[in-house]
């Protein structure tokens, strides 16, 4: 981001990681996504996840351990490694993995975190090889019933979904595609890519006048803005993006380029809109950073990135639950991917 942006400091990183401890052994309160089948199917969040059971949902748990992880492993000197590193020991074992392996293959539970928790889960598998070869072992079986998922998903999906909350489609294959790239997976890779082409690669003039939603943390316009980028040569995606979003350098739609509003930060579904500034401010750096130098966009979308991130560090906290348990996976993306 540009230099006068926040940076990720030590008091921070220490916070972030403080935090998201906290979270992944927090068990209660819990927002349980749970398809009973019969009696024995009522159990505990920790004795249905034994991995992933913290931080109010699945897929929050599985971004904060990703956050974890990033932050242990660009941190070396993290004051809170060493408990960083041992809390994910104590949670990543393989019996712990194949357990939810199990849980997320059986065919009742065929959409059970489609495709939101399946992306993060991918995205922490790929930030795990980095970090600990043993432990991205112990995923890996988690790891191949998502991504086969993800595949079977992928070719039977006829529509993208558009909307700015969990079923985002661009969002979930611009992480799906990422790990593919990382593991070399060839056949998950072209169906990312010829799906993206195939759904989003004619859009024009697209409306993003009518964003956001009132409960959005992704922007739809953006995030596909982001997929598009990662899959078209810059001359390419320059071309799109000029027919995407075609009245941006005069400034249009202004509602994409300032920060949202947030009308009562303690509401937790109205709290998503700070996501949503996390996720703009995101994907308008690295869109910054693809556009050719003097293309006039460029100030444009980098202030924009910076108000952005502005306007959402402050509205973080530690104390209430329903921002702490997943924004900090936000704010820590934004400033190191």
């Amino acid at each position: 981001m540009p230099a006068s942006s926040p940076v990720l400091t030590p008091a921070l990183v220490s916070a972030f990681a403080q935090t998201g401890l906290t979270n992944i052994r927090r068990e209660y309160p819990h927002l349980l996504q749970h398809t009973l089948t019969g009696p024995r199917d009522a159990r505990t969040p920790r004795a249905l996840h034994p991995a992933f059971y913290g931080s109010y949902d699945w897929h929050s748990c599985v971004h904060q351990h990703w956050m974890l992880v990033r932050l242990a492993r660009i941190f070396p000197d993290l004051p809170e490694r060493a408990e960083v590193d041992s809390a994910l020991r104590a949670h990543l074992t393989a019996e712990n993995l194949s357990a939810e392996a199990a849980y997320c293959a059986a065919p009742e539970r065929a959409t059970f975190e489609r495709p939101y928790g399946w992306a993060w889960l991918l995205k922490l598998a790929q930030e795990l090889r980095a970090y600990d070869p043993a432990l991205a072992q112990n995923l890996a079986p988690l790891v191949t019933v998502i991504r086969d998922s993800f595949v079977r998903y992928l070719r039977a999906l006829s529509h993208p979904v558009r909307h700015g909350v969990h079923g985002n489609t661009a969002f979930a294959m611009g992480f799906a595609l990422n790990y593919a790239r990382s593991v070399d997976d060839q056949e998950l890779k072209l169906l990312c890519t010829s799906r993206a082409a195939t759904w989003f690669g004619h859009d024009a003039d697209y409306p993003a006048q009518y964003e956001p939603g009132g409960e959005d943390f992704f922007s739809p316009a953006l995030v596909e803005a982001g997929l598009m980028a990662r899959i078209l040569p810059q001359p390419a995606f320059v071309k799109w993006f000029d027919r995407f979003l075609p009245r941006l350098a005069q400034g249009e739609p202004a509602g994409l380029l300032k920060p949202v509003a947030v009308g009562d930060l303690s509401d937790p579904r109205i709290g998503h809109l700070i996501g949503l500034n996390l996720n703009r401010a995101w994907v308008w750096q690295r869109l910054a950073k693809i556009l050719p130098a003097g293309d006039g966009r460029g100030p444009l979308i980098e202030a924009a990135a910076e108000r952005h991130f502005a306007a959402a560090l402050p509205q973080l906290s530690a104390t209430d639950f329903g921002r702490a348990h997943w924004l900090g996976s936000f704010a820590v993306y934004t400033l190191t991917e």
